[in-house]
């Protein structure tokens, strides 16, 4: 299974530079979405079901252009869940879960999750970001007890480690805190494989660059997105790259091929 992650920063504005064409070239079995900032109802379907996306499962924000997220997917899952349950988040749509069978005899069904977790720009957002990302480690505790095989892909809008970050001393920017750190190293470690890491250990690569003083052709960047893959799947996991030749957005895609 080959899976894309992708914050496209408005799929509308994506689709207008090229996005299609580039979806149909990359080729995934499922492409996890975030920050569509779209309505189901503003975009033309046709367009992704034309480009071999038959099956598309959109969870807006209520809020109109704002967050969003969507999967894509060559394979009909067996179900779909919109949201996560936590009030205080799923008006804003930060969470799609499609559950997909085995594709062969003795294979294992994999769950797949696109997540967009919140910035915190200010001191209001980080708060509601902390009080998110605590809550949604408990609902992946409670979900792995019933869906062992899961990825979670997604904008997690954190950088882990010094090296996925092109400046290290901003420790005091959030996406880059010592809180939001410590909280995806136990996030990991509560039973997750870093599937880029885990293939490239040293690879000093990123996923997001500011659109100011040119920070994407300096190579100024951060690594926000990440496939998540739980460990009953760790030896399944055969790839894992950045497609940082896309540049339909200020973040690039993130890919993870899984063998299942």
């Amino acid at each position: 299974m080959k899976i894309i992650s992708y914050n496209v920063n408005g799929i509308r504005a994506a689709i207008n530079k090229g996005f299609i064409d580039w979806l149909i070239s990359a080729n995934p079995d499922v492409i996890c979405l975030q920050e569509i900032k779209a309505l189901k109802e503003q975009l033309d379907l046709s367009l992704f079901e034309e480009a071999g996306y038959k099956f598309h499962y959109w969870f807006s924000a209520q809020k109109k252009g704002y967050s969003g997220v969507a999967i894509l997917s060559k394979i009909e899952p067996n179900h779909v869940e919109y949201g996560t349950g936590i009030e205080s988040m799923d008006f804003e749509g930060r969470n799609i879960r499609a559950d997909f069978p085995a594709r062969s005899a003795g294979g294992d069904s994999v769950s797949v999750m696109s997540l967009y977790l919140p910035s915190g720009t200010n001191d209001a957002r980080l708060n509601h970001k902390l009080e998110y990302m605590d809550m949604f480690q408990d609902y992946i505790n409670n979900l792995k007890a019933d869906i062992p095989n899961l990825v979670i892909c997604g904008d997690y809008n954190i950088c882990h480690e010094e090296m996925d970050i092109h400046n290290p001393k901003m420790k005091g920017v959030s996406g880059f805190l010592p809180v939001e750190r410590e909280w995806i190293g136990s996030f990991i470690k509560s039973g997750f494989i870093d599937s880029f890491r885990y293939i490239n250990p040293e690879l000093q690569q990123y996923s997001w660059w500011s659109y100011r003083a040119n920070a994407r052709a300096n190579n100024k960047g951060w690594r926000l997105d990440y496939a998540m893959v739980s460990k009953p799947l760790q030896e399944s996991i055969t790839r894992a790259v950045i497609l940082s030749e896309a540049k339909h957005s200020d973040h690039c895609p993130i890919l993870v091929e899984i063998e299942n």
